[in-house]
């Protein structure tokens, strides 16, 4: 995957700490994506080139969402990849599909300082 230290790979067990209690001290964005789907291997490489940009102030946790089937629906997720941001433990912001770097930059400029 990545060797920055601003993405994680997480599940289900550890999505509250590493995500929901997470975002109280930085925005986290989530990347459910699966192995299936091909916009997900699109924009994987995007994301892993983009978080790093941010140096610290975005946190990017990656979930396969076929391994975590519960927080896919607890999320109604409809798409993969789909991308949500959270900040102070609440889903602010989404997209789906695969977007170019400049894309994302967009997306977290409009949430990150």
């Amino acid at each position: 995957m990545s060797d920055s230290p601003y993405i994680i790979n997480i599940d289900e067990a550890d999505f509250e700490a590493r995500v929901i209690q997470a975002s109280h001290q930085q925005p986290v964005l989530v990347d459910f994506w699966a192995d299936w789907c091909s916009p997900c291997r699109v924009i994987a490489p995007q994301l892993a080139m983009v978080i790093p940009e941010y140096e610290g102030r975005v946190l990017l946790a990656k979930i396969d969402a076929d391994e975590n089937m519960k927080l896919a629906g607890r999320y109604k997720l409809r798409g993969f990849p789909t991308i949500i941001l959270f900040i102070n433990g609440e889903e602010v912001d989404r997209f789906g599909g695969a977007k170019p770097a400049q894309g994302i930059r967009e997306f977290l400029d409009q949430h990150v300082s």
